[in-house]
């Protein structure tokens, strides 16, 4: 009864003038600065951080989880239209939503996405009020051996995205473990495939590979993939925006478990909307009864990732708000600006500023009403930048990808980075070699790479460290099912074959 009295209170000071008009700015900023290639809500939330100074904590961050939860449905509108993520989160849903597009439903791919963002969102932030303190406790038990248990189970998902030729899938795969162990080793200091260059002493960012294998191959080879793309206003309408039954009935379960799995791998630092929208996509492939098509534009492979990015943005807010302990890169940002309110987050901060602490809570409710509001009407709109020539388009994109690549560390390095892993993703697509294996081994290697180490120091060498913690035991335990499980599937037929024969 003391929660839903202080939700109450807490719409109560959301709804105030001053607080929707801000949480109404922060969604289309955000939406806007997740459709910019490169920018994400990291780096937007931290452009537009002077913007709070001087206004009252409540309006300030309420503006900033806006535009953080708004970035996270912004950057599938390029993804889905051009191929290009808007945010590294959105790299899962350019795998179908592009795909999609192309076959005229770039609106269905846009409304679903826009529902099943506001679904799981909602959904998360129904968790978060009933459950932050104890959810927060449970993340606060993940040490080293639990982290690499995570990693190994996303890495399970890269046989889903394989195609047609596992083996070049997984050879993509190997590259991206390969350049995830570039730069200083983060436990002895020592730099690793540097070549004396100092840029490379942090490692290769993610975003310029992602926009290089994405973006730059996708306008390279556009005379092949966007010459016949054609998007009629009917397939846009309303009546086509809004998911059939059948829609419904692919997408709600996936909905679903990404809204779960993208709460979960949220609220544990470092993990992040990235990693939990790919696991989402790899679950969704193996659990649909369409597992096989994904790839080619199926609703479902579109709502999983869409549904985990978002519910992970509010599972990142848990750890900050309870623990001071950032989620994420965007949390980070947002806990440097409760900082500056001169706020202290942790379990005082709900004793103390209840008014800070339900007013932000009430605020995401709202938010997301006007989220999928927004998205959905301004869908035709999105969906006119299709009609864009091409010749033109491309150079209007690839000027984004590079300012947004010159715009992560102010370096031409980066833009540099990125042109040369667009050449790679140009003769990755001619030669038939998937980037998304690549793409998620980048991501996971460097932290199952170092909480590896880390558990090997734990347990002075023992490989037992993982297998007698229970969090760290199941989770390995679900991911060699995932791995043995369609074996299984390819034995059993031959073996009732054979008992019939007999």
């Amino acid at each position: 009864m003391e929660i839903i009295q202080n939700l109450l209170f807490g719409f109560q000071v959301a709804f105030q003038p001053i607080n929707l008009l801000f949480c109404f700015i922060g969604v289309v900023f955000g939406v806007f600065i997740g459709a910019l290639p490169g920018l994400g809500p990291s780096a937007g939330l931290a452009i537009l951080l002077p913007m709070t100074f001087g206004m009252d904590p409540v309006a300030g961050i309420i503006m900033l989880a806006g535009i953080y939860y708004g970035s996270m449905y912004g950057g599938s509108i390029t993804s889905i239209l051009i191929n290009v993520p808007g945010d590294p989160a959105s790299v899962a849903t350019t795998l179908d939503g592009f795909a999609m597009a192309k076959k005229g439903r770039a609106g269905a791919a846009l409304g679903i996405s826009a529902f099943g963002s506001f679904i799981a969102g909602t959904g998360a932030v129904v968790v978060f009020t009933f459950l932050a303190p104890l959810v927060a406790e449970f993340a606060l038990r993940f040490g080293p051996p639990e982290y690499f248990a995570l990693m190994v189970l996303g890495l399970t998902t890269i046989a889903g995205m394989t195609g047609k030729f596992p083996t070049k899938g997984y050879i993509s795969a190997l590259l991206g473990l390969f350049f995830a162990t570039v730069g200083l080793d983060l436990v002895q200091g020592i730099p690793r495939f540097t070549f004396g260059i100092w840029n490379l002493f942090e490692g290769v960012d993610f975003i310029p590979v992602a926009m290089g294998l994405f973006g730059i191959a996708e306008i390279l080879t556009s005379d092949d993939d966007l010459s016949d793309l054609k998007v009629d206003k009917k397939d846009v309408s309303l009546r086509k925006v809004l998911p059939t039954r059948e829609d419904w009935k692919y997408s709600l379960p996936h909905i679903g478990s990404g809204g779960v799995i993208g709460f979960f791998v949220g609220m544990l630092p470092g993990a992040g909307a990235t990693i939990a929208s790919l696991i989402s996509y790899g679950v969704a492939k193996k659990t649909s009864p369409r597992g096989d098509e994904f790839g080619t534009g199926v609703i479902e492979a579109v709502a999983a990732p869409e549904s985990a990015n978002n519910s992970a943005s509010v599972g990142a807010m848990v750890p900050m708000l309870t623990l001071g302990v950032p989620g994420s890169g965007s949390t980070a940002v947002m806990l440097g600006a409760l900082m500056m309110f001169g706020l202290t987050p942790g379990p005082l901060l709900f004793e103390k500023n209840p008014d800070f602490v339900w007013g932000l809570i009430g605020s995401m409710y709202i938010g997301n009403i006007m989220l999928v509001i927004l998205s959905t009407a301004c869908i035709y709109w999105f969906v006119k930048i299709l009609r864009t020539p091409t010749p033109i388009l491309n150079a209007v994109v690839m000027a984004f990808i590079l300012i947004g690549a010159y715009s992560l560390n102010n370096s031409m390095f980066d833009v540099g980075l990125t042109i040369f892993f667009g050449a790679i993703g140009y003769f990755m697509k001619k030669l038939d070699y998937p980037a998304a294996p690549m793409v998620l081994a980048l991501v996971l290697g460097t932290l199952l790479e170092t909480s590896l180490r880390q558990s090997m120091i734990l347990s002075n060498g023992s490989l037992t460290i993982f297998f007698t913690r229970p969090i760290s035991c199941t989770v390995l335990v679900i991911s060699i099912i995932i791995v043995i499980w369609p074996l299984f599937k390819k034995i059993l037929p031959k073996k009732k074959a054979g008992g019939l024969s007999a």
